[in-house]
């Protein structure tokens, strides 16, 4: 990943997976063929929204500026017994590496760390054709069902890059310079703080077969893990890595302590994230040319006082650079692979019977029913055909509807109101 000045990894969009075409209300129509009967077919299936790792993408950017992805609708049915056509899925591609979170909890539902599709969010089922209806009593039925929405979801897609090997430290350490020399990668390189403002990947091959990911993370300074400075937003695709290369200036040519960087560094990586504190280090003393012998060792003990590895060098120089793709090689093979986010989230449970109801009484003689799952009844009921009325007043009784309001004090011709629609209230 080369750097770029668009370079954007996190996005938060809306989701909107396909309606269920509706269900058909049609009869047979056949010449010499008396009352053919009820043939509406059922609506099809609406579109799953699925999103897919892609390797040529390396940034979130294009979902800066398109945040609502809807699916296709299913096809209505048919007469016939015509099933309605099922609706395209829609695919979506991000890069490899890229977390879906849900936006409300934060929880995690899916990681795309490597090329298998994830289903997101489901479309809606069909509609049943009125076909579906017709009992011995009921031998013409003139309502049909209409489809099932497809599930709404705001989700947050968060790029992790996926490399082994993750270069950490203060700006301007040089780790800029010794990516561009242990690799092919080319950042920018300048004697100034932040010249790195985007994360920038490198292979590094150590012989034939045998290489390894190496990650070049925008420097981080004190406070970076609450905000300060740029590693906050870049201390994310540090989670992936396996091995963390801590460069530090053991010169102090910034005017600061060695010691005190790394200690620093490695506070701001325990307070983002515990797990990140312990992953395994390597402590590589930079500018080894500009510093003194007495410099050198002093670090040295520190770091190896600690049990870590310490290896100098002068990526300037190229002073101890190609002995480190070998010793950084050979500590991989004994670290497991790129950690995977774990899905986390559950999608809501329906609510028991899916019948769940409110009554208010809106004034004298006029009361509202809020039931999402009747209007999606109603929805599909011929209100003028009185086979279909009857199957709607039905589920009226067994919802326990008309009992609570008897109970709240309905009177004869009392105005119902249920959606868009209002009926009289009569014993």
């Amino acid at each position: 990943m080369a750097a770029q000045t668009n370079f954007i990894d996190i996005a938060t969009i809306w989701l909107h997976a396909g309606k269920g075409g509706d269900g058909a209300v049609s009869f047979h129509r056949e010449k010499f063929v008396a009352a053919g009967g009820p043939d509406g077919g059922d609506g099809g299936r609406g579109g799953d929204i699925i999103f897919v790792a892609d390797d040529h993408l390396s940034t979130l950017m294009d979902f800066r500026y398109k945040r609502k992805y809807v699916a296709p609708e299913g096809g209505k049915g048919g007469a016939s017994l015509c099933h309605g056509k099922n609706a395209e899925n829609l695919v979506i591609k991000v890069p490899l590496g890229t977390v879906i979170k849900d936006a409300e909890s934060g929880l995690v539902i899916a990681d795309l760390s490597d090329h298998t599709p994830v289903t997101i969010a489901k479309g809606g089922r069909g509609g049943y054709g009125n076909a579906h209806f017709a009992t011995p009593t009921r031998q013409i039925p003139k309502f049909a069902k209409p489809g099932m929405p497809g599930e709404d979801l705001q989700v947050t897609l968060e790029l992790k890059l996926i490399a082994d090997v993750g270069l950490i430290g203060f700006p301007n350490v040089g780790k800029s310079t010794l990516i561009s020399t242990i690799s092919a990668a080319k950042p920018k390189i300048a004697n100034y703080h932040f010249t790195t403002l985007v994360p920038t990947l490198g292979v590094v091959s150590v012989g034939e077969g045998a290489s390894f990911v190496c990650a070049d993370i925008p420097g981080l300074i004190e406070g970076a893990s609450e905000g300060v400075g740029l590693g906050h937003d870049f201390l994310r695709h540090v989670e992936r890595c396996r091995l963390l290369l801590h460069v530090v200036d053991v010169s102090g040519s910034e005017c600061r302590n060695p010691i005190e960087d790394f200690e620093k560094i490695n506070e701001e990586l325990a307070k983002f994230s515990p797990v990140l504190a312990e992953r395994p280090q390597i402590v590589v003393g930079n500018k080894c040319d500009l510093a003194t012998e007495e410099q050198i060792e002093t670090f040295r003990q520190y770091v190896e006082g600690k049990g870590l590895t310490f290896v100098p060098i002068s990526a300037a120089t190229m002073q101890g650079v190609k002995q480190l793709p070998g010793l950084v090689y050979n500590r991989l093979k004994d670290i497991p692979q790129v950690p995977v986010f774990t899905p986390e989230y559950k999608k809501p449970e329906a609510k028991k019977n899916g019948r769940d109801f409110t009554i208010q009484r809106m004034e004298a003689h006029v009361w509202s029913v809020d039931a999402p799952w009747l209007e999606y009844i109603l929805a599909g009921s011929n209100v003028d055909d009185y086979e279909s009325l009857q199957f709607f007043q039905r589920q009226l009784g067994e919802s326990g509807i008309l009992d609570a309001l008897v109970q709240k004090g309905v009177e004869e011709n009392d105005t119902i109101l249920i959606g868009e629609y209002q009926f009289d209230y009569i014993f």
